[in-house]
């Protein structure tokens, strides 16, 4: 039975067909903004909350474990698709695990991190609802959530400032991707109040501007556990 075309289940689905040219497009610097702007954009952010440890969600092929690891950091990087889980542990940098944004809310993380870091993997619905509420159960005190996504202004194109899912796209990439995913879009303010009702206090946002169009190419969000 095929997931219904707007949910998380159809992301999951999606990358998994698509984990392949993912993990060569990104290996060989194929995308502009990545090469640019956010690449660099994720790793300064966290550099600069300075953690010995770190769980990176959503982690794909691994390449930020693998940035992290070089600035001597201990990192965990975990996916919900098997294929790109073991492109990373092929490349080390990390110890890498297949658990889904579910495993991880349902308890399967027993260690807790100094940073948790989400990196253009929270583009889901519900399941990322539920897994930032979750987050302050992975932190250690003091620790820090850093959120790389899409931004809000930028992304929204012509369609209504609203929140909701959008079919997505691969316009750009080469021909071996296919059946791109969905993403549920969030305002900016939405972003604020899932952070603040998950115990989360904003610290920080970064907007990274891409040098080439002079918009945001991201909005990284810093947060901490309030209190």
């Amino acid at each position: 039975m095929k997931p219904d075309p707007l949910s998380d289940a159809k992301v999951i689905d999606s990358w998994r067909t698509n984990a392949a040219p993912w993990s060569e497009a990104v290996r060989g610097q194929r995308i502009e903004s990545r090469r640019l702007v956010t690449d660099r954009a994720a790793i300064d952010a966290v550099v600069s909350v300075t953690p010995r440890t770190v769980l990176d969600l959503g982690c794909g092929e691994g390449w930020l474990a693998r940035a992290l690891s070089e600035r001597g950091m201990m990192v965990t990087g975990v996916d919900a698709v098997p294929a790109l889980i073991q492109t990373a542990q092929k490349a080390g940098g990390g110890e890498f695990r297949v658990a889904s944004y579910e495993d991880i809310t349902g308890g399967m993380l027993r260690e807790r991190f100094d940073a948790v870091v989400a990196n253009f993997s929270l583009i889901g619905g519900p399941a990322v609802d539920a897994l930032i509420e979750y987050v302050p159960n992975l932190l250690t005190p003091g620790g820090h959530l850093v959120i790389q996504t899409l931004h809000p202004v930028a992304a929204c194109g012509e369609l209504p400032y609203a929140d909701g899912w959008r079919p997505g796209s691969w316009a750009g990439f080469s021909d071996d991707f296919t059946d791109p995913a969905p993403w549920y879009f969030r305002t900016m303010e939405s972003w604020d109040r899932l952070l603040a009702r998950s115990g989360l206090r904003l610290t920080e946002r970064r907007e990274p501007v891409n040098p080439g169009t002079g918009k945001p190419a991201s909005v990284v969000f810093m947060a901490r556990v309030a209190g």
